[in-house]
């Protein structure tokens, strides 16, 4: 009988010995591998994070102990300890488990994460919130990647919890990885630490050292106290987070059971705010993943034994599409300019910063400065373009007001993984950024139907002197040729796909082809309704639409979106009571995840039954129905 298969309970771990756990750490990274092989997940995170979490798990007492994931997708073995071993297989499927921690999952979860440098805050509130109850705390334990300390608010936490010096312990997983190799100052003074073991020995010198000196009265205690500093301060790793409050310990072997769990002891005596600091290999264990873990960040379903996909998608993605056009209009304009958070690959920026290194900046996970950092090149002359999923430019949001619509400033961001996104579930679903940026003056907004038309809207972005957004979905893979000739769109003017009379049918992006597939089914029944691509959500061709409210009985529109102020809103607004108007999109509500065909059907948003709201007959109605 394998260990892994005594575990109900995280408590179960109390029986075994240092080289029985290591075995089970092998038996959940073989669990992990045969999972995701067949069902995709984020599988080099988790590879990585198999001894950490067996510790973790084997020394405290969660759920009175709590442990703080930040990101989440470092969970999986998380989730196999925790009474989630037989529904394991279900991860990140259509009514199975969540590809990250989820407080409705189990009471060992103790937030849900999914955007990172979170977890420092969330622990200090933890322990802050025991503290006035005055309850039975129990210890709080933060997991942050090295990745998540290129984000602001991981270090706004950290000044906060050393000002307090609230008993916290944060482990920095660090793999040197965000989804690729990480970038910026930290990084370099964390691989300083982690490349030279002989600061540690060091270290430990020096404190020997600076313990002997004769404490003759207060003073010279303030002089031995101010030497030990200074000399920690020119020689000794992890001084920065002494500095900020924190003690520090490592570097320590993120593979080795034995020392993760006396670090992990040792950062619980210690009763202050604590790193430790520990050095994994993301990927471990899986020669394919150490070899290539950006490949193996996310990954579909793969073959075991040699890693490759086992369904890759044919055509041209709207990423790829993107990242073709934005290198094609760079060769031609010297001041265009590609910044990303830290997903060059996720973007499709690949190909642009192997051809303009000098013009190509990743910024780590910090998208807050990154449109900043894009205002400041926009007002220096140059075009940037920010390239970033709809989920993370959430967190930009105050910048997008004040920094760039408030300023008129000329700065294009384009929006990957707009709607719904499928097996990453709520926390990645682009399902509001028509609404937030609709609400943002001064800015364009578009959304293209087509790869074609992602392009020209690129094209035409740098037409337009002022903020720019355009928003377009994850894959959906198809033949593309590019046009000869980028030609830019007029802007603010819709497309009349079908002329027809009655019924106007409006989608944009996605939802176009959803109108389109409806009208299908209504032409079968005899009907014949308009069809329109509204390409853009702000302005929006103010001009056909009142000539729709004028001639046609009914509107509806299709979005993937928040209804609650999005293009659907928009529509209402501009035409108000003078015709119906029915509105297609998502609800107000965080989506599940799952296949995004099946998230849409449960939703309601399918050709089907915009065909049913937009049928004028009851028959045809019930035929649809």
């Amino acid at each position: 009988m394998r260990y892994l298969d005594k575990i109900s309970d995280p408590a179960d771990l109390q029986q075994f010995s240092e080289r029985e756990l290591t075995l089970l750490a092998g038996e959940i990274r073989e669990a992990i591998l045969a999972c995701v092989s067949e069902v995709g997940g984020h599988l080099a995170a988790s590879l990585g994070t198999v001894e950490l979490t067996v510790a973790l798990h084997s020394v405290l007492q969660s759920p009175r102990d709590k442990i703080v994931w930040d990101v989440g997708h470092q969970c999986y073995a998380h989730k196999l300890l925790t009474g989630r071993r037989d529904s394991f297989g279900t991860i990140r499927q259509y009514g199975g488990l969540s590809g990250f921690p989820s407080r409705r999952e189990s009471p060992h979860d103790v937030v849900g994460t999914g955007h990172a440098s979170t977890s420092i805050s969330y622990g200090l509130g933890l322990v802050e919130a025991a503290k006035l109850a005055r309850g039975g705390a129990g210890n709080v334990v933060c997991v942050l990647g090295d990745g998540a300390l290129t984000g602001g608010v991981a270090f706004e936490a950290m000044n906060q919890a050393g000002h307090l010096r609230t008993p916290l312990v944060v482990i920095i997983n660090d793999n040197q990885m965000s989804i690729r190799a990480n970038v910026g100052a930290m990084q370099l003074y964390l691989n300083r630490i982690r490349l030279d073991p002989t600061l540690t020995r060091l270290r430990e010198d020096i404190e020997r050292g600076v313990a002997r000196i004769p404490a003759i009265g207060p003073q010279a205690y303030r002089l031995g106290k101010d030497v030990k500093e200074s000399m920690k301060a020119l020689l000794v790793p992890g001084m920065l987070f002494e500095e900020l409050g924190f003690a520090y310990i490592g570097v320590v072997d993120g593979h080795d059971m034995h020392a993760l769990r006396e670090s992990v002891r040792q950062a619980l005596d210690t009763r202050r705010p604590v790193v430790v600091h520990v050095k994994t290999v993301k990927g471990k264990g899986y020669e394919p993943a150490e070899a290539r873990p950006d490949a193996y960040h996310g990954t579909g379903p793969f073959h075991l034994g040699n890693g490759a996909r086992k369904a890759a998608a044919v055509g041209t993605t709207f990423t790829e599409a993107f990242g073709q056009a934005l290198v094609r209009l760079a060769e031609t304009d010297s001041r265009i300019v590609a910044v990303t958070a830290a997903m060059t690959q996720g973007t499709g920026l690949e190909e642009f910063e192997r051809r303009f290194p000098e013009r190509f900046y990743d910024v780590g996970i910090a998208e807050e400065h990154a449109a900043v950092f894009a205002a400041g090149l926009a007002i220096g002359g140059m075009r940037p373009v920010v390239a970033i999923y709809s989920t993370f430019l959430q967190r930009a949001f105050d910048m997008l007001v004040q920094d760039i619509g408030l300023q008129r400033l000329p700065v294009i961001f384009a929006i990957d993984r707009a709607g719904l996104v499928g097996d990453d579930g709520p926390t990645h679903h682009g399902a509001f950024d028509l609404s937030f940026l609709r609400a943002i003056p001064n800015f364009t907004i578009m959304a293209p139907s087509s790869q074609d038309e992602l392009q020209r809207m690129l094209r035409t972005a740098f037409d337009i002197e002022g903020p720019v957004a355009i928003r377009y979905p994850r894959g959906m893979a198809a033949p593309f040729v590019t046009a000869a000739a980028l030609e830019p769109l007029a802007v603010g003017e819709a497309r009349v796909l079908e002329e027809g009379r009655d019924v106007a049918l409006i989608g944009i992006g996605t939802g176009v082809g959803i109108v389109r597939e409806a009208a299908a089914l209504l032409q079968e029944q005899g009907e014949l309704p308009t069809v329109v691509d509204a390409r853009f959500v702000k302005p929006l061709d103010s001009a056909l639409l009142e000539r729709l409210a004028a001639t046609h009985q009914r509107l509806v529109t299709v979005e993937e979106n928040a209804l609650a102020g999005g293009f659907g809103s928009a529509v209402l607004e501009q035409v108000g009571s003078s015709v119906p108007v029915v509105r297609f999109g998502l609800p107000d509500a965080f989506v599940s995840h799952g296949d995004r065909a099946l998230l849409l059907r449960d939703l309601g948003l399918t050709a089907a039954a915009v065909a049913a709201a937009a049928a004028l007959r009851p028959a045809s109605l019930a035929r649809v129905n």
